[in-house]
């Protein structure tokens, strides 16, 4: 089933720019609206403001009238085999409805099992009757918000054998039967390539990039699994690594300027080194941008 869904950005109020944005954390709540530093725009879960009232309401709707907002959903359970929970879309619609995000994104995952929540984003098995299920649940989503939503490819540590397609054949396929947009995760590309053992340029030379509506950067952490082999963890705990940095260089070369996260969940830093690595994504997205430039023209 296709549906009609308006695009993620209404007015010019609610556009992300194509800039580098934060996830907004409380402990920043205070000292953004006290300095109004230069940045392009914020991101935060839905799920963490789904009560009626109280101050987180009250600082986000501050922030909101000076910035512009994005939602990163992490509660829809997309990708598992029940209905998606309509009391969580009807808060989410509400949400949408309250603040106006220029985008609005979720994972490409699952999180539930009958009545129980899982802490954790789970893969999928990249199959047909996968691919109907995911795209019957977005097209509900999209119904219900009434906007387009992103998509963001996931991070994982393990992965199904049963599989009849590759993850970007999937995402592709998956554009091409709702219509939604793509959220481009560097990190997850990069942890993902490391655990699973394949190349993370060509995962992005074929991503289907025209789609791309927004991307993110994070950091990892490095471990070993049983066998001593190299695992990295997802963990949004520390600065961008320089690996991940060269990988958004290459995306940036293909898509151009693109909305930009920095993604810090964990141990986050004081306000000034958040900003910083946002403003480091600003010069790299620039430098890409202006060298792809100088070799076209050289050409």
């Amino acid at each position: 089933m296709s549906v009609t869904v308006q695009p993620a950005a209404a007015s010019d109020d609610c556009a992300i720019p194509a800039r580098a944005g934060v996830g907004l954390k409380a402990r920043h709540y205070r000292t953004i609206l006290e300095s109004e530093p230069d940045i392009g725009w914020f991101e935060v879960h839905p799920e963490n403001y789904m009560g009626a009232g109280g101050p987180p309401h009250r600082y986000l709707s501050e922030i909101r009238e000076r910035y512009p907002l994005s939602l990163h959903g992490v509660g829809l359970s997309i990708g598992g085999d029940r209905p998606l929970d309509e009391d969580h879309l009807a808060r989410l619609k509400a949400l949408v409805e309250r603040y106006r995000p220029g985008l609005f994104s979720e994972h490409l995952a699952w999180s539930t099992h009958d009545e129980g929540y899982l802490n954790d984003l789970l893969p999928l098995p990249y199959t047909r009757e996968t691919l109907a299920r995911v795209a019957e649940h977005v097209d509900r989503v999209q119904e219900v918000v009434g906007r387009r939503m992103l998509f963001e490819n996931p991070s994982t540590y393990v992965r199904f054998a049963e599989t009849e397609m590759s993850e970007v054949e999937f995402i592709a396929a998956l554009v091409e039967r709702t219509g939604c947009g793509l959220l481009l995760d560097v990190n997850n590309v990069y942890v993902q390539a490391t655990n699973h053992g394949f190349d993370p340029c060509a995962y992005i030379d074929a991503f289907p990039i025209e789609h791309v509506g927004e991307i993110h950067l994070a950091g990892f952490a490095r471990e070993t699994d049983d066998l001593g082999e190299p695992l990295l963890i997802d963990a949004h705990d520390r600065e961008v690594d320089r690996i991940v940095w060269d990988l958004y260089a290459r995306a940036m070369r293909r898509c151009g300027p693109v909305p930009t996260l920095i993604e810090w969940d964990a141990n986050v830093p004081e306000w000034p080194v958040l900003h910083a690595e946002a403003m480091r994504a600003e010069a790299v997205m620039r430098e890409a941008v202006r060298s792809e430039n100088a070799y076209a023209l050289a050409g």
